[in-house]
């Protein structure tokens, strides 16, 4: 896909557009940067293309950036690629709960994390819900350079222990090389607003750039408009090269508050009414109902991230290495409809529970209280009263108890802390053997991390009338830390043979994972999650057609075991082994001026899956996790399938992108065998126009998804959908010496025919997708 912009004479130009593909056309030169109105005239053509290396792989494109709002996460910039679904039950992107990735039939959501991701090719930090970080943490989606997916097969440097299905790096600008001052601001439906600001110095001090910015954003849930996410955001990229060595550092702080959307359980629930997601706006006094008040779902993220990066020569060889250091805390909030009963405090007695001095550590519940008297007894409900509440039962419903009842309470506070530091290096070695090009490259990641979790619980101070909860609490369930170390090595070996290119390589993950109970020695658990040496291997070859190339590749994936499968204090690990997956890629791909295309065929071979049960049904929250049951391999999937792109400029103006995805993901354990994986579509497909001439800009995308399975057992069907996205916009260029240079105005609405349907997909559940939405942006170059 092809997009024109006025050429401009500056590294933030030429890193920007250039890099939001793998691979751009060499951008006309410009060498007056004073004449602007020459500048209008000169064109940097941009083409999106898949890399030429031994597996499938593509790139986000300047047009895919456009169809989404500066609010959204930079996840979405994605989803138009073959063989990638992103959903995110909030038009902005501010929900992580509802949010996911699949590729190839492997998911990244809140039961699995089987898809790599990387900032800047640095690890992430896993991408769980609770306490992992995703890409859209780190980066503002205005400093967002490009993005670049690996399907499959992904690249072995690839610092992820995750990446079963592929793996997702996330790339950050570059500065200026002039002073610049960048102002941009957006306003959109649901309340939804930002402003973003950032500084280019220009050269500060010889051979040295950076760039600073800010932004502060927010939007209402677009169910009733009750919760107002909020995000702040601070982000800073240096570079400079001090005699052979070139230096780069970066930081990003992000404050993040985010409500919730609830999932529907079933396709019959959904059907009843596919625009509520059972949460309520208002605060009733009753807390069987009161659990589901939206201003109780709620997460709380701080992330603080930074690395400084040298790159240099050798003698002969290229040596890139950085450090990194990372930061995160937060809060998950959920509001049980009672007060647990942890201290014995005899027959009679008040419960010292709802005592805001007191505080009880480990142990477990003795019971549930959830009307009490004016003296702190505990009450019972009405003989043979039967509750008027739905899903509730007597003890629950105000109206099954004499007058003068009060109902209690808690608030139920997950606190997740994590502490992560690594250093990576990486040489590459180009020499000859047998008078052929000979390409060696190797490298290592270590990592050493600490994740702390606690949960405590709060009593509501007067569940009748409102929210308020205690400060101190009244329970803390438990304290556990979680000390994991990673070692990944790898080596490999290309050599140019000229008829074709071959590559072989092996890398190796020895991780070590521990859970500390702060309360009870006796839980500490300890699990090695090493891998065998992890073989990969391709090749890429010319064909006579100029531009046309053969490609394939095969890789051994791991993704070590989690720290989250030894919480329980109750649980075996000792049978539990890390997931692997066998990929094979098998391509063409052809690239000329103006038209670029990509077919890729895959075979999958996934193992060892590990699976856990929700902690949440239809039934009810189970907010003490008192059955949820177990981790266990339980077999494999097979996943196979095509992928296909094409992107072509119909005209100077003009241009068209498509991509297919024919995929089929079925389960081969014994309980599902054939069985098609949940949440995975068996066919996607994209088509985009889009329209550039001198400084206006225009297009529509849409994506079809094929139905998908919310169970194992393939019982439940989702309708397939669409959804289309549109955007247009306008850039003014000053024609003199004033403090502005350009004002570009853009509009865009995502899901613009309003479609109803599920996004998200969790086992036996949904959640639902985002409604249309649009949003108006300005942005100022001084």
């Amino acid at each position: 896909m092809k997009t024109y912009v006025p050429m401009k004479q500056s590294l933030i130009a030429l890193s920007v557009l250039s890099a939001l593909s793998a691979t751009s056309l060499p951008a006309m030169a410009q060498d007056n940067q004073n004449q602007k109105a020459e500048e209008k005239e000169q064109m940097e053509a941009i083409v999106v293309t898949g890399r030429s290396v031994s597996y499938a792989n593509n790139a986000a494109s300047a047009e895919m950036k456009k169809q989404q709002t500066s609010m959204t996460s930079a996840l979405a910039m994605v989803d138009n690629l073959p063989g990638v679904l992103v959903n995110e039950g909030d038009p902005f992107g501010s929900d992580e709960w509802s949010t996911s990735i699949s590729i190839r039939g492997f998911q990244l959501d809140l039961e699995s994390q089987q898809i790599g991701m990387t900032v800047d090719g640095i690890s992430n930090g896993n991408s769980n819900y609770g306490g992992g970080t995703k890409a859209s943490r780190y980066i503002d989606t205005e400093n967002l350079r490009g993005t670049e997916v690996s399907q499959g097969t992904s690249d072995i440097s690839s610092r992820s222990n995750e990446a079963l299905g592929g793996t997702l790096n996330f790339t950050t600008i570059r500065p200026a090389y002039e002073e610049q001052f960048t102002v941009s601001t957006t306003i959109g439906e649901h309340n939804a607003q930002k402003v973003y600001a950032r500084y280019d110095t220009g050269e500060f001090a010889k051979d040295t750039f950076a760039w600073f910015s800010l932004s502060s954003q927010q939007n209402d849930d677009y169910m009733d408009g009750s919760a107002t996410n909020t995000r702040d955001h601070a982000e800073g990229k240096i570079i400079s090269r001090l005699g052979d060595v070139d230096l780069t550092g970066y930081f990003s702080y992000d404050d993040a508050q985010e409500y919730t959307y609830q999932r529907v359980y079933g396709l019959e629930q959904y059907e009843q009414n596919p625009n509520w997601d059972g949460l309520n706006e208002n605060w009733t006094g009753i807390p069987q109902k009161d659990q589901y008040w939206r201003e109780g779902w709620v997460t709380e993220r701080e992330n603080l991230f930074g690395y400084l990066k040298a790159d240099f020569m050798l003698g002969e060889v290229d040596v890139s290495t950085n450090v990194y250091y990372h930061e995160n805390e937060g809060i998950g909030k959920w509001l049980p409809p009672y007060v647990v009963d942890v201290t014995e405090d005899g027959a009679g007695n008040s419960h010292s529970e709802l005592d805001s001095s007191s505080t009880a550590y480990g142990g477990s519940e003795l019971g549930k209280i959830y009307f009490v008297n004016s003296d702190g007894q505990s009450l019972t409900p009405n003989p043979g009263c039967e509750s008027s509440i739905a899903g509730a039962d007597a003890k629950m419903d105000p109206g099954c108890y004499e007058q003068g009842a009060m109902p209690v309470s808690s608030h139920r506070h997950t606190h997740y802390e994590k502490q992560r530091y690594g250093v990576n290096a990486d040489f590459v070695w180009d020499t000859t053997v047998a008078g052929m090009a000979n390409t060696l490259r190797g490298g290592f990641w270590y990592e050493d991390y600490q994740r702390d979790e606690y949960r405590d619980f709060h009593k509501t101070i007067d569940a009748s009338t409102n929210a308020r909860p205690e400060s101190n609490p009244y329970w803390v369930q438990y304290s556990r830390e979680f000390p994991v170390e990673t070692l990944m090595y790898y080596i490999e070996d290309e050599l140019d043979a000229g008829f074709a290119k071959f590559r072989l390589g092996a890398k190796k993950f020895d991780v070590e994972v521990s859970k500390e109970d702060q309360f009870n020695p006796e839980n500490n658990l300890e699990v090695s999650s090493d891998s065998d040496a992890l073989l990969s291997a391709g090749f890429v070859a010319p064909l006579p057609v100029r531009g046309l190339e053969l490609f394939g590749g095969y890789a051994e994936n791991f993704a070590a075991i989690k720290d989250s499968v030894l919480e329980d204090n109750d649980r075996d690990v000792s049978s539990i082994e890390p997931e692997t997956a066998d990929n094979i890629d098998l391509g063409l791909r052809y690239s000329t001026p103006g038209f670029n295309a990509s077919l890729t065929y895959y075979d999958i071979t996934f193992e060892n899956r590990i699976t856990f049960i929700s902690v949440e049904d239809a039934d009810g929250i189970d907010y003490l996790e008192e059955a949820a049951g177990s981790y266990v391999n339980t077999g494999g999937v097979e996943s196979s399938g095509i992928e296909a792109s094409l992107d072509y400029n119909i005209s100077n103006n003009w241009s068209v992108y498509v991509s297919y995805t024919k995929n089929d993901s079925t389960y081969e354990d014994e309980e599902f065998r054939g069985n098609t994986v949940l949440g995975s579509a068996q066919d996607m497909a994209v088509v985009s126009f889009d329209y550039t001439k001198e400084d206006f800009y225009a297009g529509l995308s849409t994506k079809y998804v094929g139905e998908r399975y919310l169970d194992q057992a393939n019982t439940q069907e989702t309708d397939s959908y669409v959804v289309s996205d549109f955007y247009i916009g306008k850039t003014l260029y000053s024609d003199n010496d004033g403090a502005i240079d350009s004002l570009e105005l853009s509009f865009t609405i995502n899901n613009v025919f309003d479609e109803e349907y599920l996004g998200t997909i969790a086992p036996g559940a949904g959640w639902i997708g985002a409604p249309r939405t649009a949003a108006l942006n300005a942005k100022l170059i001084f």
